[in-house]
């Protein structure tokens, strides 16, 4: 049985150059769940924790029907309220939802999936806070960062200095894809693609 990868199938959305880029993306389906607070907080590691099991459950699913898939990479998206920049507020006061694409999923195995993962993981309470939901980015700017998650500013500076030679500005959330296991990659040698959506800073909107 072949294994689909969405990690090869889709090498747009995985990989990305260490310096910004403009890419499109099409509407893309995903679990997803969304929280409050500290990254390595409980809530944080108990969203992970569900979405994984709902994900390995869709998997199993699809494994029976000969479908089989390898579960694609965590992506989270973040924010805080007003308009404070992220790393001038507490991490307590961090918005996040993380997601996870399945492969060829319908709707219905979602809530399949769902009921089998509640019955693994009953502690497990916020599996039944997890969306099954499409989101459309369009038009992004995005950047392959290395190393730990604490430098990336340093990103984010080429970021900006990159929309503002192509006359553009984020008009959505900053998305992040993790492409390295913190538990076995060094902080050094990890690897985040960083993704906005973005538009033509002469648009005028409203």
């Amino acid at each position: 049985m072949e294994k689909l990868d969405l990690a090869k199938t889709y090498k747009s959305y995985y990989t990305a150059p260490t310096k910004p880029q403009l890419i499109e993306f099409e509407p893309i389906w995903y679990v997803m769940i969304q929280g409050q607070g500290d990254p390595d907080g409980i809530a944080f590691s108990n969203a992970t924790e569900a979405l994984y099991t709902l994900s390995y459950s869709i998997k199993g699913i699809y494994k029976k029907e000969e479908k089989d898939f390898t579960v694609a990479k965590l992506e989270g998206l973040w924010w805080v309220d007003g308009d404070r920049k992220a790393l001038d507020v507490p991490r307590e006061e961090w918005h996040w939802k993380l997601l996870i694409r399945p492969n060829y999923v319908r709707a219905e195995s979602v809530e399949e999936a769902r009921s089998i993962a509640m019955t693994k993981k009953k502690e497990l309470t916020v599996i039944s806070d997890i969306k099954y939901e499409t989101l459309h980015e369009g038009a992004c700017v995005q950047m392959l960062h290395v190393g730990p998650y604490a430098a990336e500013p340093d990103s984010l500076k080429k970021i900006e200095h990159f929309l503002a030679e192509h006359r553009q500005k984020i008009r959505g959330l900053h998305h992040e894809i993790y492409l390295s296991d913190p538990r076995k990659v060094e902080p050094s040698k990890m690897k985040t693609i960083l993704r906005y959506p973005v538009q033509s800073a002469e648009v005028v909107t409203g």
